[in-house]
């Protein structure tokens, strides 16, 4: 391999490595949510996705104060996070359970939040979810280490 392919090959792999560093870094931050803000949603679940690295929860329904339905995306830490927290399974919440869901919306008014509480209308069983404290203790967790 030539000297000239060699430091190509060298500064491509340095910034896609440098790149994914800063989308993971990224990735964490919870800007994105108006914190002193909850928002109400009843509805219905559409979609559980229980995966890494975040659980999201598709609910059809309306916001407190408006008649017009919609497809909400709530978000939430990731699996193992939610199971230590408690509670917490992968079938706790499912599609076609009828909700009411508290939570931080979107700063820029788009269809989706941060999952604070999600409470199941038909047998009053609730859980919470605060992804700022949750991965905030795993990362302190990871610096002790």
């Amino acid at each position: 391999m030539n000297l000239n392919l060699k430091k190509i090959v060298v500064n491509a792999t340095f910034l896609v490595g440098a790149l994914s560093a800063l989308s993971a870094f990224a990735h964490h931050s919870t800007t994105m949510f108006d914190k002193d803000k909850i928002s109400t949603i009843t509805g219905v679940v559409k979609e559980v996705q229980w995966t890494n690295p975040h659980v999201a929860i598709f609910v059809d329904g309306t916001v407190k104060g408006s008649d017009t339905p919609a497809l909400w995306l709530m978000e939430m830490t990731s699996p193992g996070n939610l199971a230590r927290a408690g509670g917490w399974t992968r079938n706790a919440v499912k599609a076609g359970d009828k909700v009411v869901v508290d939570f931080n919306p979107l700063r820029n008014g788009s269809k989706g939040g941060a999952l604070k509480k999600i409470t199941l209308v038909d047998t009053g069983k609730f859980y919470t979810a605060d992804i700022r404290a949750q991965e905030s203790a795993n990362l302190e967790e990871k610096e002790q280490k």
